[in-house]
């Protein structure tokens, strides 16, 4: 998936596996500690510039290896919207197929897909005897997810997405395709469907035996392995008291900038946010309109794709899947068709995801020719930090007045500090559905149950929220 043509790295047999969650701590940290060594023999003075640099992110990279060997039960590979069962399909209908033996790869790699899944059960089984398992309602909702998944039955889109990828390679005989599509349908009905049934099952089994349905702060270790994943994920090396000044700060500058605004246009509360251009239309304006702000992009196609239907509830809103190292110019952007997205909305978003948020980034960066190590390791607090920083300056190169531009973006500010605040009161200082409630009620936002969804969401994905507004704000920062 991360190359097109891995031989030309070197690598000529790779083991076909998803990986497994199995884990032992004794050779994880043997193995890390040999990494660890192995650059520490260089001598970092008389690196490049730019070695000094790859050597500093590896350098950062082993230390977040080591400390997350200590609270490894801790992570939540199920999470709602990041989960492995929700984000796998999608992987796997955009695995490339360049010649036959992608195709016959592929293939064994369905056929692992119920190991893979034994893994992850025994990982949650480890969760629950260690009291560290989810709730009872997150253990609902990801059962849920996964018979959503298998409901499809034959009208799964990775019968569909793999006879459209096949029928682009010519070099395959019809017989012989007419073989791989049946081959594909039996992986569906005797691995695939049998391994998200019986993940299903486990996750069924496994309740009850959850002792925490609120933030991670209320488990032994939990408010270290928050402050860890906050630092680990955001990419900030700010405590949290410090990141709480640093979101506080940029919301009272944001409201400020807004109650400007309102005085200066009294009666802007009125305007309007009529956007009518098509997806594809609109990535063409974005790359277009960044070219005074942005240095020139790569060139690069991109394709605008929708959520399968029966994936829409579990599934973000958009999303950009990261393409090869060696192909980066096939680039795609998904659409969620589910949450509605219209006028300003699928703009900004299409922003974060298209020009000048992700797939600028990461298209800009893979045509600098970078040592492929720097495509390989990946912080969050980056990447999505770039991208939310992008979103926000896409409403001063809409269509918008620009004041009107102005509220809408400080309004879309604020309410993401929000939710950062929350995720930093629901997993560090012990908030609960009544906290958060009295929290957001001083915002004017009083429905309970927007609130109550709100707390759920941040209690299934702890520090999810910090990663796009520490980013952000730290993007402000240097900017600053």
């Amino acid at each position: 998936y991360s190359l097109t043509e891995p031989q030309k790295y070197g690598i000529t047999e790779t083991p076909i596996s998803l990986g497994s969650f199995d884990f032992n701590e004794a050779s994880t940290l043997a193995s890390i500690e040999n990494l660890e060594t192995a650059l520490h023999k260089f001598s970092y003075d008389l690196l490049s510039e730019e070695n000094q640099l790859t050597y500093d992110i590896l350098a950062h990279h082993i230390e977040n290896s080591k400390k997350d060997i200590s609270y490894y039960l801790y992570e939540e590979p199920l999470s709602p919207v990041t989960g492995v069962h929700a984000q796998l399909p999608i992987l796997l209908a955009e695995y490339q197929f360049y010649n036959k033996e992608d195709v016959e790869n592929y293939l064994e790699l369905l056929k692992t897909l119920p190991d893979y899944f034994s893994s992850l059960i025994r990982f949650e089984q480890q969760k629950s005897a260690s009291g560290l398992f989810m709730s009872d309602g997150l253990a609902d909702a990801g059962a849920e997810q996964c018979n959503a998944f298998v409901s499809m039955g034959e009208q799964n889109y990775l019968l569909s997405t793999f006879e459209e990828r096949l029928a682009e390679l010519g070099q395959i005989s019809s017989s012989e395709k007419a073989n791989f599509v049946q081959e594909n349908k039996e992986c569906l009905t005797q691995y695939i469907l049998p391994a998200y049934e019986n993940l299903t099952s486990s996750l069924i089994a496994l309740k009850g035996s959850g002792k925490n349905s609120g933030g991670l702060c209320f488990l032994t270790e939990g408010k270290d392995f928050f402050s860890h994943l906050v630092a680990r994920e955001t990419g900030s090396s700010r405590t949290i008291t410090e990141l709480k000044t640093l979101i506080q700060n940029q919301m009272a500058e944001d409201l400020l900038s807004s109650q400007k605004v309102l005085k200066q246009n009294p009666s802007m509360m009125e305007g309007t946010s009529s956007i009518t251009e098509s997806p594809d239309a609109i990535l063409k304006t974005l790359e277009a309109n960044i070219s005074a702000a942005f240095p020139t992009s790569a060139s690069v196609n991109v394709q605008v794709k929708y959520v399968p239907k029966a994936l829409e509830e579990i599934l973000s809103p958009a999303f950009y899947l990261i393409p090869s190292i060696d192909n980066y110019t096939e680039n795609t952007i998904y659409i969620n068709q589910a949450h509605n997205l219209a006028d300003i909305n699928l703009f900004t978003t299409l922003a974060h995801e298209g020009y000048p948020g992700h797939l600028y980034q990461t298209t800009y960066f893979a045509n600098t020719d970078p040592d492929p190590i720097r495509s390989v390791l990946n912080f969050s607090g980056y990447v999505e930090g770039w991208a939310t920083y992008a979103e926000m300056c896409s409403y001063y190169i809409s269509s918008l007045e620009k004041p009107y531009a102005t509220l809408l973006q400080k309004n879309n500010s604020i309410i993401l500090g929000l939710y950062a605040m929350a995720d930093i009161g629901i997993h560090y200082d012990g908030w609960g559905v009544d906290d958060t409630l009295k929290f957001f009620s001083a915002y004017g936002i009083n429905d309970e149950t927007v609130v109550q969804e709100i707390y759920e969401y941040i209690v299934g994905d702890p520090a999810n929220y910090l990663t796009y507004y520490v980013g952000y704000a730290e993007m402000l920062e240097l900017k600053k």
